[in-house]
């Protein structure tokens, strides 16, 4: 059950992703690609402190391994364009400020955006009191992007169409992660593109991700590292070939198995436990790695971590 109380200030919590299966299809005569995906929320989050304000503000402030230059602060920021929906839904102004601040990587296939974009529904939300039914927010969060809606939910679940259609899965296991980000962005469109040129004749039906999900709900890492699989790795190491070095790297060090993570350049490794997880970084930090992070998951979707206890642990009710 939701309160009823509306509080002057929220904080909310949103993980980044990975994606444990990216299957892509042929592009279609729209432009986008159809996927069958399998996220995973993991333990690497942004907060997102919304307040009831006199006018609109938006502030953003990272950790040191974050590079935030490049995040626009304007109306096409996720956070920006996500007041706008609820504004214009309920069909009033709802003035608020609206304070990120960011430890997910930026630009690096994580869906740190998404996150900021799906935690400011929930936050101006509960700021204002507004209680919006969860299903319109989930459809607020598909029109602001495809990884919205499972950042809103969290967990582990497919996702079909272009990412935005989201079913959650069984998964009672703890998956070990090490996350090494890239200072330096590598373009999702630019990614895509060099997808179509090295895959011309690519199926326009993704690859399925059922062996990949008989995985999860078996809870064997060896098992799941055996099956995870991305589209777009090929393209994003064919683009930077070092990418491809630290995936060796990563594996030498003793992960079960690196990925790519979404479009890159972020590369996660899959570990048999936490002390595995953290030898790896380890090794990783020692070879000059200058950021190396360590993370679980399944984790909760964007949760109230202050200012409201409306929205438990699991996300979007239901």
């Amino acid at each position: 059950m939701r309160s009823h109380a509306t509080p002057a200030s929220v904080r909310v919590r949103a993980a980044a992703k990975v994606n444990l299966h990216l299957g892509v299809g042929a592009a279609r005569e729209d432009g986008f690609h159809p996927l069958t995906t399998v996220y995973q929320a993991i333990g690497l989050f942004d907060d997102v402190t919304v307040e009831r304000s006199d006018v609109d503000r938006l502030e953003l402030h990272g950790e040191s391994w974050v590079e935030t230059s490049s995040i626009p602060l304007d109306a096409t920021n996720l956070a920006a364009r996500a007041a706008a929906l609820l504004s214009a839904h309920h069909g009033r102004p709802l003035p608020s400020s609206v304070s990120i601040r960011k430890a997910i990587p930026v630009a690096g296939g994580l869906a740190g955006g998404s996150a900021d974009g799906a935690a400011t529904l929930v936050g101006i939300d509960r700021a204002w009191g507004l209680e919006t039914p969860d299903e319109v927010l989930l459809e607020m969060a598909a029109d602001l992007g495809s990884d919205v809606p499972f950042a809103l939910i969290g967990g582990t679940a497919l996702g079909t169409g272009r990412g935005e259609l989201v079913d959650p899965i069984a998964d009672e296991a703890t998956w070990w992660w090490v996350a090494v980000p890239n200072r330096v962005g590598l373009s999702t469109p630019q990614v895509y593109g060099h997808f179509d040129r090295l895959f011309p004749d690519a199926d326009p039906v993704p690859p399925s991700a059922d062996a990949l999900i008989e995985a999860v709900v078996s809870g064997e890492p060896v098992r799941l590292a055996r099956t995870l699989h991305n589209d777009l790795q090929a393209p994003a190491v064919d683009l930077r070939p070092e990418l491809g070095e630290l995936i060796d790297q990563g594996e030498a060090a003793g992960a079960l198995r690196g990925l790519i993570s979404g479009s890159g350049p972020t590369v996660v490794f899959l570990c048999d436990g936490a002390d595995g997880a953290r030898e790896v970084a380890a090794e990783l930090g020692g070879a000059g790695h200058d950021v190396v992070l360590v993370a679980n998951g399944p984790v909760a979707g964007a949760h109230v971590v202050h200012g409201l206890a409306g929205l438990g642990e699991g996300g979007v009710d239901g």
